[in-house]
């Protein structure tokens, strides 16, 4: 018995009662949809049957951190009750496909430490996982719906439809479809289907007084039938829309909970009307938050530095997005809130628990992954130094053609290494200009502004002089003597060293470049 038919009257009436006294008992989340407030948030065991969850992302480009997210709590939730964490590719939207999108969203789950159960790639009992592969179960179904009086054929041209569009605007009222085709006889419909009319496929609509249950938010209330028209859900392409293809997908492949974007929740009461069309029990419910960047805007396909394979690209370790992503919006139990430790996958599933996500939307904050990943760095130097330092070298050589490879000894790198993992978030950083001194000596005195004799006496000085605080010492007094400004000079020094004019101070340098790099670079430039 699912959780409608064994709601009883007087609840579901004292439910209803709640909506009228809006600023007490109503959360009103977007236009339309109401969160009932103090219902409580009760839901099948997930003892009592077994857990299977999908991410079904669209093949349409790169995945994003937001569709990570849902993907990665997918994932905790099914491992966390034992359960199987399903990949299906929705690409029912023809238009958009991006050639090879579907095997680099598999391939990028499987390298962040998601991999799927089941999959396109790997198969399953259910399958095949790929929408455009299952049209002909759709048709069966679009078929019993038209039989049993739920859906019918819509035969309305576009011009039509864009007319009634206008209409609804001008009136200021919900653009809803007025039902034209529902009253075609039989005869009518045959004479068309001769014609070679192009038609769609309608699900009839029906009134839907209950809220449904969502595991996030609660008693949730939006009646499509008041507001909108019967959905389209059948293109007239013969692919399926978004509605009937994931309903039918998630019975037949035995989803239990379907966890996906909030922006999903203002359509799942006609996934709901679906289910009952069908005479099946719908399965569970999650709406997960929206993340926004950090200005409070939304996340877009566009962003690239947001796309989990840019960030793989970046040197990002994949420890490090996960933590990242599981900073924005809950979901865990006893997990404090770090940038100084990286949880490992089995942490975070032992810790997962759906009624601790939050209901409001979490911005990202991109410099808490550069911190995050700041520690995977150091993570792999102790644990993997050799190959940590191989890769930096590839890194180096790669990034700057023009650096001498048999100085890059493995010695060498290593010894920067330990000296920048306090500096660098990723190892591409350490091809930026403000360590380029590092592999390449400078090789221009024009910001140098000490005359060029006197510093000439100073390298003298340096070369007679091993010990750093001695050499700091006797320059002071030789400075004074000259009529010379110390600070002006160790920051000629510097430009000497490094070509910049602020960076890390003289001593540091003496240690990390070694005092023969330093002295052989005086002498080049003097």
């Amino acid at each position: 018995m699912n959780m409608f038919t064994r709601r009883t009257p007087t609840s579901c009436e004292n439910l209803l009662k709640l909506t009228v006294d809006v600023t007490k008992s109503v959360r009103t989340v977007r236009p339309g949809v109401k969160v009932l407030l103090g219902t409580p948030q009760t839901s099948r065991s997930v003892g009592s049957l077994a857990v299977r969850v999908r991410f079904a992302p669209s093949p349409t480009g790169q995945l994003h951190l937001g569709g990570f997210r849902t993907a990665l709590y997918n994932y905790l939730f099914a491992k966390s009750h034992g359960g199987s964490f399903v990949l299906r590719i929705e690409d029912t939207d023809q238009n958009r496909l991006v050639p090879g999108a579907a095997r680099s969203l598999e391939d990028i789950l499987c390298w962040m430490g998601t991999p799927p159960d089941e999959s396109p790639m790997k198969g399953g009992e259910f399958g095949p996982y790929t929408q455009s592969e299952r049209l002909h179960i759709y048709n069966k179904y679009v078929d019993q719906l038209i039989e049993d009086g739920h859906a019918y054929r819509c035969f309305c041209s576009d011009r039509r439809l864009e007319i009634l569009r206008k209409e609804a605007a001008r009136n200021r009222t919900s653009n809803k479809y007025d039902r034209r085709c529902l009253s075609l006889s039989p005869t009518e419909i045959k004479e068309k289907l001769e014609q070679g009319l192009t038609y769609t496929v309608r699900f009839k609509l029906s009134p839907m007084n209950e809220p449904f249950h969502d595991l996030i938010h609660g008693a949730v209330m939006h009646d499509v039938f008041e507001l909108e028209g019967d959905p389209i859900i059948l293109k007239s392409d013969g692919f399926p829309t978004y509605h009937l293809a994931n309903v039918v997908d998630d019975h037949l492949m035995k989803i239990s909970h379907v966890m996906r974007g909030v922006e999903w929740q203002v359509s799942t009461p006609k996934h709901i009307l679906l289910y009952r069309a069908f005479g099946w029990d719908p399965p569970e419910f999650a709406h997960l938050p929206l993340i926004m960047n950090s200005d409070g805007t939304k996340l877009s396909k566009r962003q690239n530095d947001l796309h989990l394979l840019s960030l793989k690209e970046a040197l990002y370790y994949p420890e490090a997005i996960l933590n990242f992503v599981s900073l924005v919006g809950g979901g865990f139990e006893d997990k404090e809130y770090s940038l100084k430790r990286v949880m490992h996958m089995n942490e975070l599933v032992s810790r997962f628990q759906i009624d601790k996500v939050h209901n409001s939307a979490g911005k990202l904050e991109m410099e808490r992954l550069d911190d995050l990943n700041n520690v995977c760095l150091k993570n792999h130097l102790k644990s993997d130094k050799a190959g940590l330092v191989k890769k930096c070298r590839e890194v180096v050589i790669e990034g700057l053609d023009h650096v001498d490879q048999d100085d890059l000894t493995e010695e060498l790198v290593e010894k920067y290494l330990v000296w920048g993992q306090e500096r660098i978030s990723n190892l591409r950083e350490f091809v930026r200009p403000e360590f380029m001194f590092l592999w390449v000596p400078p090789d221009s005195l024009d910001d140098i502004t000490t005359d060029r004799d006197l510093l000439k006496a100073v390298v003298d000085l340096f070369e007679a002089n091993p010990d750093v605080k001695n050499f700091q010492s006797k320059l002071k007094a030789f400075c004074k003597s000259s009529q010379l400004k110390f600070p002006t000079v160790m920051k000629d020094l510097r430009i000497l060293l490094t070509g910049l004019a602020e960076g890390p101070p003289l001593k540091e340098l003496i240690d990390v470049l070694g005092r023969d790099v330093v002295l052989s670079r005086f002498k080049k430039l003097i």
